[in-house]
């Protein structure tokens, strides 16, 4: 496994709460899960048609922008095999008429008040048709960070890009929806 960093590698901290972001999910970070992409390819003890891509939030958010289907790689080098969005926000990639080229999983919460479940839901309809293998699983009753080993349920505040302009949203470990993902998330990568 290989977790780029996009923003302590720029000498940046946490993006939650930067109304003015230097990173964006849409640009540098795909642009980070590529280059990341392409170095694993080149190591002899990775099979470059076996790579796959995984975000939490605000890279998910990224994921979601990287593996859309107008911004496969130009270079001939493989592309990801697949992908998996845990809660991300997807209301600006809804707008654009958003569609994956590789097989795709989206994992959310149905009370996540930072990243509502709808806006990926509305997505993943939209993209019927036109998409990758594109599917989404919404844990009833979980937040965002359902995954999180053992984080107690948290308001936290001063955040931006939340569902309504509070700044407010929940998070914290849902048991059932953790272990689910748990288990489906290698089951979708083994595909």
């Amino acid at each position: 496994m290989l977790f780029p960093d996009s923003f302590a590698s720029r000498g940046l901290g946490s993006q939650c709460r930067e109304h003015n972001r230097k990173v964006h999910a849409s640009r540098e970070r795909v642009a980070d899960a590529n280059a990341a992409r392409r170095w694993l390819a080149s190591q002899s003890y990775i099979r470059p048609d076996h790579i796959s891509l995984l975000g939490w939030s605000n890279g998910g958010i990224a994921t979601l922008w990287a593996v859309r289907r107008t911004a496969a790689p130009r270079d001939g080098s493989a592309d990801f095999r697949s992908a998996v969005a845990f809660y991300p926000g997807c209301r600006r990639l809804r707008e654009t008429a958003w569609s994956a080229r590789v097989p795709t999983l989206i994992l959310i919460g149905s009370v996540d008040d930072w990243t509502p479940a709808a806006a990926c839901q509305q997505m993943v309809a939209g993209a019927r048709g036109r998409s990758a293998q594109a599917e989404i699983v919404v844990y009833p009753g979980a937040h965002h960070d359902f995954d999180r080993a053992n984080l107690p349920l948290r308001l936290r505040t001063g955040l931006v890009n939340t569902a309504d302009p509070s700044g407010k949203a929940h998070g914290g470990t849902n048991p059932a929806a953790r272990a689910d993902a748990l288990e489906r998330v290698p089951q979708w990568l083994a595909k």
